[in-house]
């Protein structure tokens, strides 16, 4: 099979010959039809005109002398355009070394009127636009791969290794970043132990998705580690961490909910912190277990001066306490204009302990299946268990 026979077989290719000589568009025309090429042709006679067309473009057939443009300014001009197509240069014989400079300049290639027959005008056009889908398709692919060593360094920041060796308090974590897009977005969660044998755990969400607000996250993550190791009380960590939110966040807007929990020594009790976030989840016996009446209190970075109160909880034995972010309950429900909500979240729940403790992955599998599909906002979830 020829070169010709082969590519006429692939599909159409929308081609934009910029030229101000009637004389040499109509050469370049009549060469195309003598090669019979699947080619979709149109015309401007400036730049100016060929700027406005570039968008209907795959390959542009671009001579060098416009009136409205010079030597290798066109080029410039157009190949600063997003997402601009390929580009054949024509030039004539006495101008050889322009073509040459125009492909150092980032043009495909470059054509001598007079020098062009239908087969090879046909061959420059189409491997001009095969080489633009190839640097397309690496550049995209380099992009993806910073994009997604950016995203596995902020993903470190926000869901660390916890600090808890030699601690007889368990934990399991899970995160699945929200929507199609698998964005990653502001939650974290972070769980230190002291040498006393207290347990500090924190999960967050800061509101919205993307990296300005990861890199909030991991900075109010850090921060909280660095403040409960340097043994400050909770209260004073929420109030600090509120001021750091205020300092670094991007948007006036911008705001924090958060969970903090502190297991006492014996394991027997603990204190929870609500800065507008949903309380934990007690469980026990395979079953939920009531928590006494909390005040959720505001956001980081709403009120300043603001202090947050705990809430005492005694912890029976075998205790497992969960801690999520609201992803978990904002889904949808199959005909309900409702979200999810904690009471329909808590009977989900209460179904998959019956099957055993290991129900995390179950739960939010089921969430999103009741959503019809990948949940709008990222899940976090954080489980301290009992390991006596």
């Amino acid at each position: 099979m020829t070169l010709k026979s082969e590519l006429m077989r692939t599909k159409t290719v929308r081609v934009l010959l910029v030229e101000d000589d009637d004389g040499d568009a109509v050469l370049v025309e009549a060469l195309l039809e003598e090669a019979n090429a699947p080619f979709i042709l149109s015309r401007a006679h400036t730049l100016a005109e060929a700027e406005e067309k570039l968008a209907d473009a795959e390959c542009v057939l671009l001579d060098l002398g416009l009136p409205d443009s010079q030597g290798l300014d066109g080029l410039h001009r157009l190949l600063k355009k997003p997402n601009a197509p390929a580009i054949l240069v024509l030039t004539g014989l006495d101008d050889e070394r322009e073509g040459i400079d125009a492909v150092a300049t980032g043009a495909e290639d470059y054509l001598i009127k007079g020098q062009v027959d239908g087969e090879l005008l046909l061959r420059g056009v189409r491997y001009a636009v095969e080489r633009r889908r190839a640097e397309d398709a690496q550049r995209l692919l380099r992009e993806a791969e910073l994009i997604a060593a950016e995203r596995a360094r902020l993903e470190r920041g926000l869901l660390p290794p916890p600090l808890l060796q030699n601690s007889d308090v368990n934990l399991e974590v899970r995160y699945q970043p929200g929507g199609q897009r698998m964005l990653l977005g502001g939650d974290f969660y972070d769980a230190v132990g002291m040498p006393d044998g207290t347990v500090h755990a924190i999960i967050g969400d800061v509101c919205g998705h993307g990296p300005d607000e990861a890199a909030l996250g991991v900075c109010l993550r850090i921060a909280w580690r660095a403040l409960v190791l340097a043994g400050e009380p909770p209260d004073k960590v929420l109030r600090t961490l509120d001021q750091v939110l205020v300092a670094e966040r991007h948007g006036a807007g911008i705001f924090t909910t958060a969970c903090m929990v502190t297991v006492a020594p014996d394991r027997r009790s603990a204190r929870y912190f609500l800065a507008g976030h949903p309380e934990p989840l007690l469980i026990a016996g395979g079953r939920l277990v009531d928590l006494p009446p909390s005040k959720v209190g505001v956001p980081l970075g709403v009120l300043p001066d603001y202090g947050w109160t705990g809430v005492d909880v005694q912890l029976p034995s075998g205790w497992s306490l969960a801690c999520y972010t609201d992803g978990l309950i904002e889904g949808r429900v199959p005909d309900d204009t409702d979200r999810l909500g904690v009471e329909r979240l808590s009977e989900i729940l209460h179904k998959h302990l019956r099957n055993g403790p290991d129900w995390m992955d179950a739960v939010i599998a089921e969430v999103t299946e009741l959503n019809g599909g990948a949940l709008d906002d990222d899940v976090a979830l954080l489980l301290l268990k009992d390991g006596k």
